[in-house]
């Protein structure tokens, strides 16, 4: 319904149109004040989905007839097992390996001058489109929890991670979603060309160094090009992703209307891994701190596709160790789609010498989330043990 039409008592379900300049954090929430209705109305949001069942109206007033729902844009799962998080976790953590081991021997044979084997790279792109298929949450958490001296090789694994989630989340069909992943694991092919002083550089790159770097995706489309069964997609992204919609990227400033939609996704999915990656120079910043700033970049990516890329992704991955406000950490045991920001936790507390005891159940998170941990930065030497115990609730075991 639009806008103009909502009441107090109405339960958001869904924000229709770009969110980037409306002020609603939440995709769903209730209308409860007087406050939240007027900026909804005042907001450049196209249109409500209204979720009748979760509706609260004042009293006497008569529940006018529900808007028919828009026909749902995510597909089905493809046919498959539905795994528990965490066998599906131990499964995601020896397919990233093998991925991280496929791209480092990839990149190694591309620094010879060989062609990629695209053959390879389409069984492993189907082996990660499954684990994503049975449990997105387990793959994307993995991939994430990657160490700034792999960055390089595990950026490519979680970018293809990144992309299945994100095409399935569209819509897009399976043969899509497949290009999608190719494209997310070869996007950054073209830095086998860079010579590795740069590319390990542990420090910022100097203004001859960074054009250098800006060379990569040209680079890294013509090895691509000598491969005739590589998809286009893959080129495309690779080419393109770091063009902005304004025109205002490289390698050739392109504007959005000139941009694939598999450039824009393959964009926002690169951007998002890297500022929430530690890297040589840099410490991560945190999911909701890098949806934050990514928002604010007007012109930077496309805004509709940064928003459905949010609603694709746990901003708070599960198992992930977590820093709270009042100082003390916890383990994510799951997703709030409500409030990204405040998943279910499970609260740990120090019993010295680097080990942690874990609460005996999980609970909602009352405090804001600063920040994701690395348990050997903040010795916590007991951590696979505490996750385990957090993706078994996740999991109801």
């Amino acid at each position: 319904m639009s806008p103009k039409d909502l009441e107090l008592g109405m339960y958001v379900h869904r924000l229709e149109g770009s969110w980037l300049d409306h002020p609603f954090w939440r995709s769903r929430f209730l209308i409860s004040s007087p406050d939240t209705l007027d900026l909804l109305r005042r907001s450049p949001v196209q249109a409500v989905v209204i979720d009748e069942s979760r509706s609260k109206r004042p009293p006497g007033r008569r529940k006018p007839a529900a808007a028919p729902r828009p026909a749902p844009r995510t597909p089905p799962r493809p046919p498959g097992e539905r795994t528990s998080l965490v066998r599906e976790y131990e499964r995601a953590a020896r397919l990233v390996n093998k991925s991280k081991r496929l791209v480092a021997n990839m990149f190694g044979e591309a620094r010879l001058g060989k062609a990629v084997n695209s053959q390879e790279v389409f069984v492993l792109v189907d082996e990660l489109a499954a684990s994503v298929a049975r449990r997105p949450d387990a793959f994307v958490s993995i991939a994430r929890l990657k160490t700034k001296h792999e960055y390089t090789y595990m950026h490519s694994v979680a970018v293809c991670g990144l992309m299945i989630n994100f095409a399935r989340h569209l819509g897009l069909s399976e043969s899509e979603v497949r290009e999608a992943g190719f494209a997310g694991l070869l996007h950054d092919i073209g830095k086998a060309a860079m010579p590795r002083a740069i590319l390990d550089k542990p420090g910022p790159l100097d203004p001859a160094e960074f054009q250098t770097m800006k060379t990569h995706p040209e680079r890294g489309f013509v090895l691509l090009s000598e491969s005739s069964d590589v998809p286009e997609a893959a080129r495309d992204v690779c080419l393109h992703h770091h063009e902005r919609v304004d025109g205002t990227g490289y390698p050739y400033g392109l504007e959005g209307r000139r941009l694939t939609q598999f450039a824009r996704m393959g964009a926002i999915c690169d951007v998002y891994d890297a500022i929430t990656s530690d890297r040589a120079y840099k410490r991560a910043w945190n999911p909701g701190e890098a949806i934050q700033r990514m928002r604010s970049w007007h012109g930077h990516f496309d805004a509709g596709l940064l928003e459905s890329f949010v609603g694709s992704i746990g901003i708070y991955p599960v198992g992930a160790l977590v820093r709270l406000e009042s100082g003390s950490l916890a383990v994510v045991t799951s997703v709030n789609p409500e409030d990204p920001t405040r998943p279910p936790i499970l609260p740990l507390r120090s019993l010295g010498n680097g080990r942690w005891a874990a609460a005996d159940h999980s609970q909602s998170c009352d405090e804001e989330i600063l920040g994701i941990e690395h348990p050997e930065e903040v010795k916590v030497t007991n951590f696979e043990a505490l996750r385990a115990i957090a993706l078994r609730i996740a999991a109801g075991i």
